[in-house]
């Protein structure tokens, strides 16, 4: 049976059914629970909760699942010429969720952001036949092996036309966005670039939980590669975390307000 741990979603394989602790929970990158470790499983998880999908666009949706289960992320579908794109993962792969991709299309590529999300991907893509596209700096956070990882280097990776991974690092070694050449540009940033809740401007940390920051130099690096990118639209992790206009505008502010604030 499939374990997922309820603190972050990662999904641990049958082997490892009696398992006592989380790895990306014990890193300080995440934490565990004062109330310490607890474990569902998918069938649990699928008879308590369930996936609300939203539209921003006509060909971007996310999905989230209610009530609130572990870290709370959304995952993006796109829906590009070239096949529909799912960005980060969500661990509640139900039924409806397949039946309402299916839909939709299916799914061509998987892509995510870092290992916090890497939840139930392998069950996805199974589902979808569809490769998952991991930085191969975060390789040693997988859970559960899976012929779909696909582990890419360097710092670019164009999955279809138009729709291309960019690693940042910062939050993880191999953390990425997604950029999509879409009107005048999308950047789906995870957690890797976090929208603050005025959605006016960005931050930047190694550990969200522990309040650890990123240094001037990283942040640095960060800014320099996304200026590199045309966007106008930002869209991170949680709800309602949206940049709709003047979205790399208010990210370069904000990058030059941190690293301001580290040096002062």
């Amino acid at each position: 049976m499939i374990q997922v741990c309820t603190a972050c979603g990662t999904s641990y394989d049958e082997q490892q059914s009696k398992i006592e602790h989380c790895k990306i929970c014990e890193d300080e990158r995440q934490f565990v629970p004062a109330s310490g470790q607890k474990w569902t499983s998918l069938n649990s998880l699928q008879a308590t909760h369930c996936n609300k999908w939203q539209q921003h666009a006509n060909n971007l949706f996310s999905l989230q699942t209610v009530p609130s289960f572990a870290i709370n992320q959304r995952a993006f579908l796109l829906q590009t010429p070239h096949g529909n794109i799912l960005w980060d993962c969500i661990a509640n792969f139900d039924d409806a969720t397949k039946a309402i991709i299916t839909a939709l299309g299916g799914i061509h590529a998987i892509a995510i952001s870092h290992p916090h999300y890497y939840s139930t991907m392998q069950d996805w893509a199974e589902a979808f036949d569809a490769p998952i596209y991991l930085h191969v700096n975060d390789s040693e956070w997988i859970m559960r092996y899976s012929p779909h990882i696909h582990l890419w280097r360097n710092d670019e990776l164009e999955i279809v036309p138009g729709v291309k991974l960019v690693r940042l690092g910062g939050h993880f070694a191999g953390g990425c966005v997604l950029h999509w050449a879409h009107d005048d540009g999308v950047l789906l940033s995870g957690d890797i670039v976090q929208v603050a809740p005025g959605a006016d401007a960005v931050s930047f940390m190694w550990s969200y939980p522990n309040m650890l920051p990123l240094s001037a130099a990283a942040v640095s690096d960060i800014t320099r590669r996304l200026a590199a990118l045309k966007f106008a639209r930002l869209y991170g992790a949680f709800e309602q975390r949206e940049i709709l206009a003047d979205a790399q505008q208010i990210v370069m502010q904000s990058g030059e307000k941190y690293i301001a604030c580290l040096k002062s």
